[in-house]
């Protein structure tokens, strides 16, 4: 994104107030929302940073908000067709409880753009992903607002997995992890069982019949084991959408794939520190993460002995945290479940 040093430095240093409410409450420091810029690997990354209302001189709670899988933006936006705005709601429904937060552009969206890998994006990989979200954290920890020692981290979908990433590995460790639908196994398992899903409801539609089912069932996890072993997936037998699919996993995307399907996030459980509090939710519309993908993780995360509130099912609410009556806003079962995370 920048061609020269200097105007990297000279970024470094913008910090604009955006947002700030009309009226203040006396004695209290208005909420405001201010544009932070980082730096991770050489990329520029330009976030949001929402401080609530507080004393002048308090240190917050904060929490890092990281986002699905995908061209996801700060605000939990993929321009221009979807605009579900989960992050920014995720900020908004924190602020209630005083809990600053950070959001940023990740790779490929919004101002960071794909930074240092323009000129070779096939090269950017889930690790790459993951070290931007660290650096985001470390961001987060210094802000003058923020308590060190009360950092918190909410992942969404992809997100939470990194979440999970960093909860064993970053310092300060974080008080408290939100897991809000979280990618629980390995992603093309997920995937597998995504395409599974969408063939069994074509059949049952009449689109194709039960032994043509179990040829394309057959045949995706066929393309799985290709994918894993490095060998060119055999398309035969696939519906051209989902064989497009398994094509544009063996192109320039490759990389990214398969280093994120390295990830069992069960596994990553063990390197939390014991008693950190882990809320896991699973919402029972969602049919990107089924909240059975969540047993293992679940599991996992008693084994580690982490702190509840542990893993809440969400009736009627799908992946983006909607429901049927709440299509474009956070869903109640979902606000309540972050709300008693918030305030364990």
């Amino acid at each position: 994104m920048f061609r020269h040093l200097a105007a990297a430095l000279m970024a470094l240093a913008a910090v604009t107030v955006t947002v700030t409410p009309a009226e203040a409450t006396p004695g209290l420091v208005p909420a405001a929302d201010r544009e932070v810029v980082f730096t991770a690997d050489g990329t520029v990354v330009y976030g949001t940073l929402h401080v609530p209302e507080h004393r002048a001189g308090q240190r917050l709670r904060a929490a890092l908000l990281l986002p699905g899988s995908g061209p996801t933006d700060r605000d939990g936006n993929q321009p221009p067709g979807s605009a579900p705005g989960t992050l920014a709601q995720l900020a908004d429904a924190l602020d209630g409880d005083g809990i600053a937060t950070l959001r940023f552009d990740k790779y490929g969206t919004g101002r960071t753009g794909l930074g240092a890998y323009r000129d070779h994006p096939e090269e950017l990989d889930y690790p790459a992903f993951v070290r931007q979200a660290r650096a985001a954290y470390e961001s987060l920890r210094d802000q003058p607002e923020t308590d060190p020692h009360e950092l918190l981290l909410v992942g969404h979908s992809e997100g939470a997995m990194t979440a999970l990433l960093l909860g064993g590995t970053v310092r300060p460790r974080p008080a408290a992890l939100a897991l809000l639908q979280p990618q629980a196994i390995r992603m093309l398992d997920l995937v597998a069982l995504q395409l599974k899903a969408q063939i069994a409801e074509a059949t049952r539609q009449g689109q194709f019949t039960p032994e043509q089912q179990r040829t394309v069932n057959a045949a995706v996890d066929a393309a799985v084991t290709s994918l894993r072993e490095h060998r060119p997936v055999d398309t035969t037998d696939l519906p051209a959408a989902i064989a497009r699919l398994f094509e544009a996993f063996q192109g320039p995307n490759a990389r990214f794939v398969l280093s994120d399907d390295a990830v069992y996030p069960p596994d990553t459980a063990a390197a939390l520190r014991p008693g950190t509090k882990v809320l896991l939710t699973c919402g029972t519309n969602d049919a990107q993460v089924p909240c059975v993908t969540t047993n293992a993780l679940t599991t996992a995360l008693r084994h580690a002995h982490a702190g509840g509130p542990g893993r809440v099912t969400l009736p009627g609410v799908d992946h983006l945290l909607h429901d049927a009556d709440h299509p474009d806003t956070l869903a109640p079962p979902a606000l309540d479940a972050l709300r008693r995370f918030a305030r364990h």
